[in-house]
């Protein structure tokens, strides 16, 4: 078979010279037009945008006293191809970057990449001996510039304030919970966050807060002022802390913001919660009183016995001597008056079991449960201080309404948010305050909070100041331990809130001391001095009158209207089918001895109708709603 030869595809010359005749046309075509736009001083497209100089806005306390700034810092970089000697380009920066020469060469030679950040956010400082090294030169390394931000006042407010990452955004705090506020927008500088602190209020409770700590060897403490009549938070110290200059070396747990997003078990310091909540749904009066023997015991329909120690034997208690002994017994047999859905909804109008919003992202709605999945002992344990979980700022939320005649104030730590140059600004909005328990309810509150400080019976002496009333309550409460998941007995948490003056408060004071181990975990001992000390100094700075507001003089008695009177003529009546609104008129009554289980009708009364009545009878009366 022929071999068919194969034919060599030539191009002919004139189409060469056709193509390149064209590129280059094209060439010429395309500069031309790209030098007339650059050369068009009307044509936008051609502008180069310039690097914005714009800074994040500063943070300020309620007096303009700056708390946050913006600063101009740099990222140390290494681009590795230029190093000549990796020994001395590792010693001559070690110094300066306050790393090991050793730690230095590791990260440069165990990268993947060629270009290295050594270090984030150094100062002008820092940026300027290694610029300096440059000159000499040292090939290699370059600072990238960054905005940063400076916390002149250091560790104080940390956990309020937060902080800033490497690229720049909050990442804690309000740093985090205003980022939009604060980051700069385009051209323009980031608004200015003005805080409710007042940085020398801050300052004070810091301090007291510090020498607990060290004082009581404990794991934290925090440490609370606000004034209950705008929901103002003054301080909130919050230990161990932090400095946000310096994040490197700050832990987890001293970046937590624990009065906000940390729940526990508040302890007696609850028993005002709810006492208000039994004086306000007439389930007790103020001279309703209960026999403490040292402990509650109440054995169910279901045949289950529910136990409750006491810490002494108080004898015959009131609501104002249940507070006045933080007796658990007294607090445990007033609970056995109110209905479970009642109590369950009074303590969730205080607040309790839902979040603040008042301004930290991670906050704790705590726990509360629902009132259908209380056990037999859920109320009398609740009613105590335990087996509900609460956040600091829901105690003083919960004390805002003692304090204002029951008007429930929302907590707040931002008042204003500003432009740069304060033209524009718009307040941060709370929730409108709303009444929650009676006027009376509350001064009868703070009544009996105010015979809690006395020399003679009050737990709470300790944190008496002679010429200024105040209402206090201490708490003592035990931990869970999370390997038991009993009640630890070792650690406990002790507490104290005070509210002052007590006729009128315009401050409110709450220390948590979490965990103490140096002798002493019982809030009257450790924490009610700290609140005396620290109203020492809070009450002349802000200019609270001293030894002009009288003590409370309460009779105990709140006045229900409409009520109707049984006639009692020497021998026990038939109480059958009676309400509870009824029989309240009958609980003021100093010849007669009444106590009342459940709610609705009376359905059971022991002794019966007709036994003969003397001054020390006690007639018990049980209701049911059914």
């Amino acid at each position: 078979m022929p071999i068919k030869e194969s034919k060599e595809f030539i191009i002919a010359p004139w189409r060469v010279s056709a193509f390149w005749g064209l590129f280059i046309l094209l060439a010429m075509l395309v500069l031309f037009r790209y030098g007339g736009l650059m050369l068009d001083p009307n044509n936008k497209e051609a502008e180069v945008p310039e690097q914005s100089n714009a800074e994040r806005g500063a943070i300020l306390d309620r007096n303009g006293h700056i708390l946050a700034l913006p600063t101009r810092q740099g990222n140390v970089t290494v681009w590795r191809p230029e190093i000549n000697d990796l020994t001395v380009f590792s010693q001559a920066l070690s110094p300066i970057l306050e790393m090991s020469a050793e730690e230095i060469r590791r990260r440069i030679t165990n990268s993947s990449s060629d270009f290295i950040y050594l270090k984030r956010r150094v100062n002008q400082e820092v940026i300027q001996q290694i610029e300096e090294l440059q000159k000499i030169p040292l090939k290699g390394v370059s600072i990238e510039s960054a905005s940063g931000r400076v916390y002149p006042e250091k560790t104080l407010a940390s956990q309020i304030l937060g902080l800033v990452g490497n690229e720049g955004m909050g990442l804690e705090g309000i740093e985090f919970a205003f980022e939009k506020d604060l980051r700069a927008q385009g051209n323009l500088n980031g608004n200015q966050v003005i805080l409710t602190i007042d940085v020398n209020i801050q300052y004070k409770l810091e301090e007291i807060a510090r020498a607990a700590l060290v004082e009581n060897n404990a794991e934290s403490v925090m440490f609370m002022a606000m004034d209950p009549r705008t929901g103002d938070i003054l301080g909130a110290a919050s230990l161990p802390d932090f400095d946000p200059n310096d994040i490197q070396s700050a832990s987890e747990n001293a970046l937590t913001y624990r009065p906000a997003v940390w729940s526990y078990e508040p302890g007696s310091v609850f028993k005002i919660f709810s006492i208000a909540a039994l004086l306000d749904s007439g389930s007790i009066m103020g001279n309703t009183t209960f026999v403490c023997n040292g402990h509650y015991e109440h054995v169910t329909a279901l045949g289950e016995r529910v136990v409750i120690n006491c810490l002494n034997v108080h004898g015959r208690v009131s609501a104002k001597e249940i507070l006045a002994y933080s007796c658990n017994a007294g607090i445990a047999y007033a609970s056995d008056r109110i209905g479970t859905d009642p109590f369950y909804q009074i303590l969730r109008n205080l607040g309790f079991g839902s979040k603040i919003g008042a301004g930290n992202p991670g906050e704790t709605a705590g726990l509360l449960a629902s009132s259908r999945q209380w056990s037999a002992r859920s109320k009398p344990t609740i009613a105590m201080g335990q087996e509900i979980a609460v956040s600091a700022l829901q105690i003083l939320q919960a004390a805002t309404a003692v304090a204002n005649d029951g008007l429930l104030v929302q907590p707040r730590v931002v008042s204003v948010i500003r432009s740069e140059d304060g033209q524009t600004e718009r307040a941060f909005e709370t929730s409108a305050p709303r009444q929650v328990i009676k006027a009376e309810t509350a001064r009868a509150i703070r009544s009996y909070m105010a015979d809690v400080t006395s020399a003679e019976s009050g737990i709470a002496w300790r944190a008496t100041m002679e010429d200024l009333s105040m209402s206090v309550k201490t708490g003592t409460a035990q931990m869970i331990d999370p390997l038991t998941n009993a009640y630890s007995e070792t650690d406990y948490i002790a507490s104290c809130i005070a509210m002052l003056p007590a006729d009128s408060p315009s401050l409110i004071l709450y220390m948590v001391i979490v965990k103490p181990q140096s002798g002493s975990y019982y809030g009257s001992r450790i924490a009610a001095p700290r609140i005396r000390e620290a109203a020492e100094a809070l009450v002349d700075y802000l200019g609270i009158p001293r030894g002009k507001n009288q003590q409370f003089d309460h009779s105990g008695t709140i006045l229900l209207e409409n009520t109707t009177t049984l006639v009692i003529d020497g021998v026990v009546p038939d109480f059958t089918g009676y309400s509870k609104r009824e029989l309240m008129p009958l609980l003021f009554r100093d010849d007669l001895h009444i106590e009342l289980k459940g709610d609705g009708w009376v359905r059971y009364q022991n002794p019966p109708a007709g036994t003969p009545l003397t001054s020390d009878t006690i007639i018990t009366l049980e209701l049911d709603s059914r």
